[in-house]
């Protein structure tokens, strides 16, 4: 029997190590948290600090597991990494995984592949500065050199938001990264490396906030070859760049005619219900399944087996409080658009906070549409999805 070790054992992990038990091979989880999920749904669960390095790697080498299966995880892939370098596993490297998780390595590896002004900065070096010292065009992005789910994200419009943002970061200990934003829509890529060779599964258009959060409550598939093709042109170039090898990958676009610029790619699978439901949903591939088969020989494939006009939406309700929650079978759509997937925590009498990252808005749940009409072009089916979640999020009753 092979085996798999999960480092990250969050709720997230599930589906993997589900997948995984399918597939006769045993998991080894490894996290912190002791009510971590993931660790109970294993065959072995190993509670350990994950960002210590050399006790995870001494764990491990006593489990001698066959690879490391990424689940969705943040700046402690690099441990992920450190793993596979230690026990000379095949997947991501530390070098690779130290590009994913730290923003500004990442711009300065890309070069002119990712063309913008770019800083690096903390309390100190800003403390007797102002934001003409920094040359920028508008509209710009401030975030934190490490993290994701969008914390602490600020999309800054004009020189007056961008000075107020860097006096709110002086009392901050951690490290900041302030870019110029790239022009065009924003795309999500699920892909995946076998050997060096890059496998494209889903592009998905996003559906974001108003500044200054920007925070994805929605994504399209999208499957214009056109497009897909300068997607897949410019990311094969990226993951050399970074090294990148038997691993699967999400990555964040930007995208403005035939010009495709990364925000930012890691070396796991999507979270947020992307690579475990709404990717096999809309391509019939399981992202987990199919590297457990690339990984243990047996027979596999990342292309695509179908592709379906769907849209996955999260409950974007903001400021209200809760008065009634839609039973689904409520939910009356027109005859082109089916409710194809639902899964809603919020109860009468919740409080909607405003959306700003994705821990104030995952939690809540989703719900998955597909249209099933030909007649329409892409821009008109974007259209009739939209209006449609808007309506089925107006089946909730609010104050």
């Amino acid at each position: 029997m092979k085996r798999a070790a999960i480092i990250g054992a969050s709720a997230e992990a599930v589906h993997s190590i589900e997948v995984a038990r399918e597939l006769d091979v045993e998991t080894i989880a490894l996290d912190g948290n002791s009510m971590a999920e993931g660790l109970s749904a294993a065959n072995h669960g190993i509670i350990v600090d994950i960002s210590n390095e050399e006790e995870t790697i001494s764990l491990l080498q006593k489990e001698k597991p066959d690879f490391v299966l990424t689940v969705p995880i943040g700046r402690y892939l690099t441990t992920i990494g450190a793993v596979n370098d230690a026990l000379g596993l095949r997947g991501v490297s530390k070098a690779a995984a130290k590009l994913c998780t730290d923003k500004y390595a990442f711009h300065q590896a890309l070069g002119n592949l990712r063309p913008c002004q770019c800083y690096l900065l903390n309390a100190s070096v800003i403390k007797d500065k102002t934001i003409q010292d920094f040359t920028l065009q508008y509209p710009a992005i401030l975030k934190p050199r490490f993290g994701s789910g969008s914390r602490a994200v600020t999309f800054l419009t004009n020189e007056q938001a961008a000075e107020k943002a860097l006096q709110e970061i002086l009392s901050d200990d951690e490290d900041f990264v302030l870019e110029e934003a790239f022009p065009g829509e924003e795309y999500g890529v699920d892909g995946a490396m076998t050997g060096t060779e890059f496998q494209l599964i889903l592009l998905r258009k996003k559906i974001n906030t108003p500044p200054p959060a920007r925070q994805a409550v929605g994504y399209y598939s999208e499957f214009d070859q056109t497009i897909c093709t300068r997607v897949k042109d410019y990311l094969e170039k990226v993951v050399a760049v970074m090294g990148l090898q038997d691993c699967l990958f999400h990555a964040d676009l930007m995208i403005r005619d035939e010009q495709v610029r990364a925000i930012e790619l890691s070396a796991r699978p999507s979270g947020h219900n992307l690579h475990n439901l709404f990717t096999p949903m809309t391509t019939g591939i399981d992202m987990a399944e199919q590297f457990i088969r690339y990984q243990t020989g047996m027979l596999y494939h990342f292309k695509p087996d179908f592709q379906r006009k769907m849209l996955i939406h999260y409950f974007n309700l903001e400021n209200c409080d809760i008065e009634a929650v839609p039973e689904v079978e409520d939910i009356k759509l027109n005859g082109s658009v089916r409710l194809e997937a639902w899964y809603c925590t919020i109860k009468p009498g919740d409080h909607m906070e405003q959306v700003i990252n994705g821990h104030s808005l995952m939690g809540r749940g989703y719900f998955v549409l597909e249209y099933t009409g030909e007649e329409q072009g892409t821009e008109q089916v974007e259209k009739i999805l939209v209006e449609t979640a808007v309506e089925v999020l107006g089946y909730f009753k609010t104050k």
